[in-house]
């Protein structure tokens, strides 16, 4: 048997190639949409790639499915329970597919979804009986269990879901053997659960001693945790829950229509059509100096989840991207279906050379020249865009808070009168902020270097 973990750091997500190596038959399970990796990894042991499984319709990336059944013929396989707007082969419970001495066997686990699915992976060589292992995709992730509340645009409830779930983990989880190995497919960093481990894999032995979902409880009791205070939704994930279910471009097809270079006149002429200039430089060198008008989201950091979660799908994008990562830039962008490219700017910064009149600055503070400002006479409002866990672990003393996938809806709250001086934790989600706030007239702009980390570091006042 061959079995291998991709796990994508960016987005918390894991997916695998398993296959039989006398046969050559093998299966990707909740591929990434970049799927050349899959492709290079088979060739390479000598493995067709013949069937494409989802666990479920992910909602925090966009799968590559459809690239796999048109890179190489995979058959597409869906949960039963699934409807979709291209051709699939229903999953149902009980179902087994047969890859020479390797057998899938299909289990319906709905509860993050109702269409999900967990597999079964036997090893028939090692114990034709007891499996290897199985994927749980968002059923069951270590140390934690799939939120049930992403479908109520769809008429369920999280309490529906929920109960699905409870009764999921005990039916078809629980009875399985402790030595069985737990692969998600999604791991600590993901929103699709509360608290995931930074574990990639398990055994179920262990996971039934220490994940809470998986203790004795009644069904009330389960149902209750699980609905409770789920992190907020990135705004994205129910554009990327639909998208999974239909025909689409493919990643080639969107990155030969998009990636285009454009010059600086091209792309004035984009963005005065609506068209917004997305800064994927580190915040550092934004700050130095920008397009006017452009967002900051640095590529060094979950560019992509959030771009999803401050950026409508819909919106037209030009990349302004560090030099010779264009396709990086543009690659993990499709990755959460966001397909609507303009072009980059050709060149990068140096295509606005000599056009100041184009540029904008803005102010990274040291701890002490931001204490300094904070001890003014007229000191400046104090934005924090930190999390509300981080928030209430510690805060600088009179700060404003707004986490940052609120600040677009709820900018009216800050002063126009007033200079507003943001922070986050490390430096990167306030030079966020403040490109989201620069056009809206707010300010002077300035942020804090390092953050709250740097600041704690320096030894400045805090409030617990």
């Amino acid at each position: 048997m061959f079995l291998k973990q991709y796990y994508l750091a960016c987005l918390s997500h894991a997916s695998y190639l398993i296959g039989d190596e006398t046969t050559g038959s093998a299966v990707v399970v909740d591929p990434q949409r970049d799927v050349d990796g899959y492709l290079e990894d088979a060739a390479r042991a000598g493995l067709r790639i013949e069937h494409v499984f989802l666990t479920h319709f992910h909602a925090d990336f966009v799968a590559g499915h459809l690239e796999l059944a048109a890179r190489v013929g995979a058959r597409i396989h869906l949960g039963a329970k699934a409807q979709a707007e291209f051709p699939f082969s229903p999953a149902r419970d009980g179902d087994k597919l047969v890859l020479g001495r390797v057998r899938l066997e299909i289990l319906e686990t709905p509860g993050h979804t109702p269409e999900g699915i967990s597999i079964l992976v036997v090893d028939t060589e090692r114990d034709a009986e007891v499996p290897h292992g199985i994927l749980t995709g968002d059923t069951l992730f270590i140390g934690d269990v799939g939120r049930p509340d992403l479908l109520s645009a769809k008429g369920l409830t999280a309490r529906d879901l929920a109960n699905s779930m409870y009764a999921t983990l005990r039916e078809k989880i629980l009875p399985l053997p402790d030595s069985t190995l737990v692969y998600p497919a999604h791991g600590a960093g993901s929103a699709c659960g509360k608290n995931l481990s930074r574990d990639t894999f398990s055994t179920l032995g262990v996971q039934k001693r220490v994940n809470w979902a998986l203790q004795p409880m009644d069904r009330e009791s389960f149902v209750r945790v699980l609905t409770a205070d789920q992190p907020a939704m990135p705004a994205y994930f129910p554009y990327d829950a639909e998208l999974n279910g239909k025909v689409r471009a493919t990643l080639e097809e969107s990155l030969a229509a998009g990636l285009r270079p454009l010059t600086l006149e091209q792309v004035l002429h984009e963005q005065a059509a609506g068209a917004l200039v997305l800064d994927a430089r580190e915040p550092g060198e934004w700050t130095a100096g920008h397009l006017r008008g452009s967002v900051n989201v640095g590529l060094s950091g979950t560019y992509a989840s959030w771009v999803g979660a401050l950026i409508p799908a819909t919106r037209p994008l030009i990349l302004v991207a560090p030099p010779g990562r264009q396709l990086e830039a543009a690659v993990r962008l499709g990755r959460i279906g966001f397909d609507r490219l303009a072009g980059y700017l050709d060149g990068g910064a140096a295509a606005w050379r000599g056009r100041e009149d184009l540029l904008r600055q803005s102010t990274r503070l040291s701890p002490m020249e931001f204490a300094a400002r904070l001890a003014h006479a007229h000191p400046p409002c104090v934005l924090d865009v930190r999390t509300q866990a981080e928030w209430d672990a510690g805060r600088l003393p009179g700060a404003v808070h707004i986490p940052l996938p609120e600040l677009a809806a709820r900018a009216g709250e800050l002063p126009r009168d007033r200079p507003i001086a943001v922070h986050c934790k490390g430096g990167y989600r306030s030079v966020i902020a403040v490109s989201l706030l620069e056009p809206l007239g707010l300010g002077p702009l300035s942020d804090l270097e390092g953050g709250y980390q740097a600041w704690v570091a320096a030894g400045q006042t805090t409030l617990a």
